[in-house]
């Protein structure tokens, strides 16, 4: 948090005033006038991450770990009103409960349990659940948000690049949502992941994964929805910087400072590629919830990627379903 408290001199002040200020990547949340002797005090309180600064070179934050600053307690905090929990569920419907249960999945093992939303759902429909993630806010608002659900959430923090140093255990499914994948800036890490992906499932388990529709972003076509994914209606969201190794996002809620996401645009048919050379047999995208589309249409695609061995010949053509 930085604190800039200016004084000056001034005639009759009354009220408050937005201020801006140059070379700050956004305006102070609120700028309090108090006036005693014709002396003025602004207290100024912004909240800032000094490495997220919209301005300069974005070249700086392309890094795997840099989630660790971007997801600091006041996003967290903020990370509910983005997904809009009672509209996410409306949105989805069962999509995700169906496609596991029609896979005979029992035990799931959520790696991006954020604040919890899915490992609360998946409980609800009588998963048994494992919930992971990287950042120790998110597990700590995910464990409060099953509590007030009336359900226990067994969480693990875990680096996705050592899953199986963590997480000592074999599951039937592997879940990866919420735009999350993409936050791997490195070709070596996106393999080394689904390697660890592929080795904490049973013989025949699957993966679903989720990603923002980045080949319409690079095209420059992109089109916020709130309909299906981040549903809260008071947040907008749109790409600050887009090129062929980042994309950065920024939020803004009324009223308050915004905050800015980093990602690779992860484009489908490579990652239909890399799943496959991992060893994955069978590759199956959705558009949104949906198995035909265009690919100009979803804002996320959603792939279900298959462990269970199949014989070369017997392989269905589904890599650009």
């Amino acid at each position: 948090m930085l604190l800039k408290k200016v004084t000056g001199t001034a005639g009759r002040v009354s009220g408050s005033f937005p201020v801006r200020f140059a070379n700050t990547p956004c305006p102070p949340r609120s700028c309090c006038w108090s006036r005693s002797d014709g002396i003025f005090e602004v207290e100024i309180i912004m909240k800032i991450i000094s490495s997220q600064k919209s301005v300069g070179d974005p070249g700086v934050v392309r890094s795997t770990d840099y989630y660790q600053t971007e997801y600091a307690r006041q996003v967290v905090e903020k990370w509910d009103e983005l997904i809009d929990w009672k509209a996410r569920a409306a949105s989805e419907g069962s999509f995700f409960i169906d496609a596991l249960k029609e896979r005979g999945v029992r035990r799931v093992l959520d790696v991006a349990t954020g604040t919890g939303f899915h490992s609360v759902r998946l409980l609800e429909a009588g998963f048994d659940v494992t919930s992971a993630d990287g950042n120790a806010e998110m597990l700590g608002k995910a464990f409060a948000n099953g509590r007030q659900h009336g359900r226990l959430l067994r969480t693990v923090q875990a680096d996705w690049r050592w899953l199986n140093r963590d997480v000592d255990d074999k599951f039937d499914a592997v879940i990866c949502l919420g735009n999350s994948f993409p936050h791997l800036f490195s070709e070596h890490d996106r393999r080394k992941v689904l390697a660890e992906f592929y080795t904490v499932l049973r013989h025949d388990g699957i993966v679903l994964l989720d990603h923002r529709n980045y080949d319409l972003i690079l095209n420059g076509g992109f089109r916020p929805n709130h309909a299906y994914y981040y549903c809260g209606d008071r947040v907008k969201v749109f790409p600050e910087h887009v090129d062929g190794g980042l994309a950065r996002f920024c939020y803004q809620i009324p009223d308050e400072a915004p905050f800015y996401l980093n990602t690779f645009p992860l484009r489908k048919d490579y990652l239909t590629r890399l799943f496959k050379e991992v060893g994955f047999q069978k590759v199956t995208t959705c558009g949104h919830f949906y198995a035909t589309y265009r690919d100009d249409e979803p804002d996320f695609f959603i792939h279900l990627a298959e462990k269970q061995y199949c014989e070369s010949d017997a392989l269905p053509d589904r890599a650009a379903a």
